[in-house]
């Protein structure tokens, strides 16, 4: 329970414009925009409560094709990866985006997850993956983050 209470936090991680979040190995795509409301972006980790739900988008501009999209989340607590299996990982229902997505195009990807009041005081860096239909990472940002 504690193992997925940790990998539950690591996916509520928020992304934010002046933040300090890396690429972590876009290759049909590049990300030009990361928003979370609430996120104060002075700190070096976005601060996400408890008890409350995390809003974000991030815009991005496509180099090739994608005929699908997924989601795919990692957090990394104590320098261990762990995947988060998430409720909807299709990012082409309820989350801005209309596939087939097209080469030469921007477009703006959101989600809004909860918190939960379970979810312990950890800091985590969360890897959020957009996926094409060949697996293949059309964005990967990584985020620092703090569940508070």
């Amino acid at each position: 329970m504690l193992r997925f209470a940790v990998i539950a936090c690591a996916v509520l991680v928020a992304f934010v414009s002046g933040l300090e979040f890396s690429d972590c190995g876009s290759k049909t795509g590049k990300f030009t925009r990361v928003a979370i409301e609430g996120c104060d972006t002075t700190k070096a980790e976005c601060i996400l409560k408890r008890n409350t739900t995390v809003s974000f988008s991030i815009d991005f501009a496509l180099a090739e094709e994608a005929t699908s999209v997924k989601t795919v989340v990692h957090g990394k607590v104590l320098g261990i990866e762990m995947p988060f299996p998430l409720a909807n990982p299709n990012a082409c229902l309820d989350s801005g985006l209309k596939c087939p997505l097209e080469k030469g195009e921007s477009y703006r990807y959101t989600a809004t997850l909860p918190v939960l009041k379970s979810y312990p005081k950890v800091s985590v860096l969360v890897k959020w993956e957009l996926q094409d239909q060949d697996n293949a990472d059309i964005i990967c940002v990584e985020i620092p983050a703090k569940i508070q």
